[in-house]
């Protein structure tokens, strides 16, 4: 028996067409800036990414100039893609590790856990503020903190953290581990939704602590350490703000991050056409250590329904 469609009246037109209209209006604020801040950008990099454009003369042609430049006769470009790549490959494990065993700590039941999730949520929120960079600066000077707690306890220091350059990466390191509050927000979400009936299984079986966590903990957060570990190695490519206002590159272009030198080479030196071609470099460099981590999340991301 077959079907036949049912006409609509003018009514249902009008209010289908209200609906979609109230839809558009809806999306409309979102789909404006999309477009306006980031789509339209990311097109007019890419052209510019080709071109030799100071932006006080219009911007000239020249092909692949920017990225043969890039690979072939910049040193401070190697330098600066290698200290990203030493900082991200040594701040995002400690960061991960350190905000995975916070939110152990706070997975238990108590009265003061509320608040002490929101102190350690606060440096995720204020760590990226030009004040607690100005702070950090301070904290790691000559006269700071750090060396004042260090006299105190018998252990002479008068060394500028920020400015030796064994030491310049590792403070903003530190300061990178100290915002772990939103990846631990969300490892303490996933440790959560694992049964309790689990553990207990475990224990009637004799297993301790230690065989819980590799045996059951870590193995069922997997795919929040995996989505943790996307986000912060794209967060960790583009740190700037610390590098630039704690250390500015220094000393000896130690703490020279990636981000940092394309800032100058766009607004500093006015190369906005080498800058735009750093920029996408950059991305395809995120892209490549994105696609390994996907990659190889199947040899060591389990789901639960895949665990039983």
């Amino acid at each position: 028996m077959t079907r036949t469609a049912v006409p609509m009246s003018r009514s249902m037109k009008i209010r289908r067409r209200n609906e979609t209209l109230a839809g558009y209006l809806f999306i409309g604020p979102w789909l404006f800036c999309f477009l306006a801040f980031t789509l339209v950008p990311f097109i007019i990099s890419f052209v510019l990414s080709f071109m030799e454009y100071n932006m006080l003369s219009s911007p000239a042609f020249v092909g692949m100039a920017n990225y043969v430049k890039l690979f072939t006769n910049d040193k401070l470009f190697k330098t600066a893609l290698g200290v990203t790549l030493k900082f991200v490959f040594i701040a995002i494990p400690l960061r991960l590790a350190f905000a995975l065993l916070v939110a152990m700590i706070l997975n238990r039941n108590s009265k003061m856990v509320p608040l002490y999730r929101v102190v350690y949520y606060l440096p995720s929120i204020l760590g990226g503020s030009v004040a607690v960079s100005v702070m950090w600066r301070y904290c790691f000077s000559k006269t700071g903190v750090l060396n004042t707690a260090l006299n105190a306890i018998g252990i002479a220091s008068d060394i500028s953290w920020i400015s030796n350059k064994d030491t310049a990466l590792w403070s903003l390191i530190l300061l990178f581990i100290w915002q772990f509050g939103s990846p631990m927000l969300i490892f303490l979400s996933g440790l959560k939704q694992i049964p309790k009936s689990y553990y207990e299984a475990a224990e009637c079986d004799g297993a301790g602590p230690l065989t819980r966590f590799f045996r059951i903990t870590l193995p069922l957060l997997t795919p929040i350490i995996f989505f943790n570990l996307v986000m912060q190695m794209i967060g960790g490519f583009m740190v700037f703000s610390q590098a630039m206002i704690i250390t500015d590159g220094g000393p000896m272009n130690r703490t020279l991050v990636y981000a940092l030198y394309l800032y100058r080479q766009s607004f500093a030196y006015y190369k906005m056409g080498y800058g735009c071609a750093m920029a996408w470099v950059l991305m395809m460099i995120i892209g490549f250590f994105t696609l390994l981590v996907f990659k190889s999340s199947s040899a060591w991301v389990f789901y639960e329904n895949e665990m039983k």
